[in-house]
């Protein structure tokens, strides 16, 4: 697939290598009435392009950095960007928009897990609350300028005291969740988790202003 051979008018480029999440971006946001007929590609699909620097101080702002760029590189006229990361309210909200990159290497969710537990093991367990956030921005483009909507959201837990469960990534070992009670967010089915996540909650209010 090209720039050349999409309809910039009924593609959005979504900011992302991951496939699960293009493919979590398709389904809701496709849905929407105002996306009927609307395409949704992922920017690797489109060509090689460099990963934009992500030099903004909330989620919103670097997931813009992000839907923009994406909008400079192929020239299309809306792009869908999302950032998300880990709220502890006694680290003062950290890691927050440093979540990947915690522990100094990008990626590095066991590196992050164990700066996590070592900074909240003083924490007395009704001190320990925690929420994944997440920012969704759709950006359109045409002859009269631009124009950006957010949608955000939450999932509200506690930070555990040990890793458990094998699915999800990052500090989804650590992850108590409000929701399901006695449930690790790494211990939920890729559907499950799709219900209740932060990035679901995110999508859904941006629907709603669509």
């Amino acid at each position: 697939m090209t720039i050349n051979t999409v309809d910039p008018s009924k593609t959005v480029v979504v900011a992302t290598g991951n496939a699960h999440k293009l493919s979590e971006i398709e389904a809701i946001l496709g849905a929407a009435p105002a996306m009927e007929g609307v395409r949704f590609v992922a920017l690797g699909e489109l060509g090689d392009f460099a990963d934009p620097v992500e030099d903004g101080d909330t989620f919103c702002a670097n997931a813009l950095i992000k839907a923009r760029a994406a909008l400079d590189e192929t020239g299309l006229s809306m792009a869908v960007a999302d950032d998300s990361g880990l709220v502890v309210d006694a680290l003062d909200g950290a890691p927050g928009i440093y979540s990947a990159r915690w522990a100094g290497e990008h990626g590095n969710d066991a590196a992050n897990n164990d700066k996590l537990l070592n900074q909240m093991a003083d924490v007395p367990d009704a001190e320990r609350t925690a929420r994944f956030h997440s920012a969704v921005v759709l950006v359109t483009r045409d002859e009269d300028g631009e124009e950006v909507l957010v949608g955000e959201g939450d999932c509200e837990g506690t930070i555990a005291r040990d890793l458990r469960g094998t699915n999800g990534f990052g500090y989804d070992p650590l992850f108590d969740l409000a929701d399901i009670p006695g449930k690790r967010m790494a211990e939920l089915e890729p559907e499950e988790k799709n219900a209740i996540s932060h990035r679901r909650r995110a999508l859904d209010d941006l629907v709603a202003k669509l």
